[in-house]
């Protein structure tokens, strides 16, 4: 049998609470140079050809293309974990796929996962 997909769900919510009400969430200045200086060295290297920075709310996504027409490589994501202390508001992750290859409340950290070889394994 199929699967009954609701309409309402694709829909932009007008009020109320839930997920859809939250911000949307951006890279700002210092974590987009992180993240464009890491690209931009796997691009001199041949790695990685084009990138895609998506924004929806409660999550922004830096994603990393070996060819514009395929699946990302990577995915690095900037999620709103719901904390209000400075600086601490935010999770990154890094995702290869569906796994996610590393975790952290900083960048830099999550980061630290591309200082190892990585290889797509097909």
């Amino acid at each position: 049998m199929g699967q009954l997909h609701l309409l309402e769900d694709f829909r932009p919510a007008k009020s109320g609470g839930g997920r859809r009400n939250q911000r949307p969430v951006y890279f700002n200045r210092s974590e987009l140079n992180q993240l464009l200086s890491l690209y931009s060295r796997r691009v001199m290297t041949g790695e990685w050809r084009d990138y895609a920075i998506d924004h929806h709310a409660g999550l922004a996504v830096f994603s990393i293309f070996r060819h514009s027409h395929d699946q990302p490589l990577y995915s690095i994501a900037k999620r709103h974990n719901g904390s209000n202390k400075p600086g601490k508001e935010y999770d990154y992750a890094v995702f290869s796929g569906r796994q996610q290859l590393a975790r952290s409340g900083k960048l830099g950290e999550a980061l630290r996962v591309f200082e190892r070889k990585l290889s797509v394994v097909s």
